[in-house]
């Protein structure tokens, strides 16, 4: 699990997206950093990869709006739904 989140937060970090937290943008970098300081602080509310997704890295603990992702020309996708796929093409390909 660790090395899969860790995976996730890196393709963030290295990403040219713009992270969209209750309603302001963020690069990557600066996404990555609050994805790990949200991981460290809620370590006791996820047991698996899907889990940190899902409760810690898709939506703001705050406000409960949803965090989006905005790559280029791409169509704008829920955090949720970018950090699953990756999830996913991680898992396909192995470590």
């Amino acid at each position: 699990m660790d090395a899969e989140i860790d995976f996730l937060l890196q393709r963030v970090a290295d990403s040219n997206c713009l992270f969209v937290r209750n309603g302001h943008e963020y690069d990557g970098i600066a996404a990555r950093k609050h994805l790990q300081m949200k991981r460290q602080r809620g370590r006791k509310y996820y047991a698996s990869s899907e889990e940190f997704i899902e409760r810690i890295a898709s939506h703001s603990s705050w406000t409960g709006k949803p965090y989006l992702i905005r790559c280029g020309g791409e169509p704008e996708s829920t955090a949720q739904a970018w950090f699953s796929a990756l999830l996913g093409e991680y898992r396909e390909s192995g470590p």
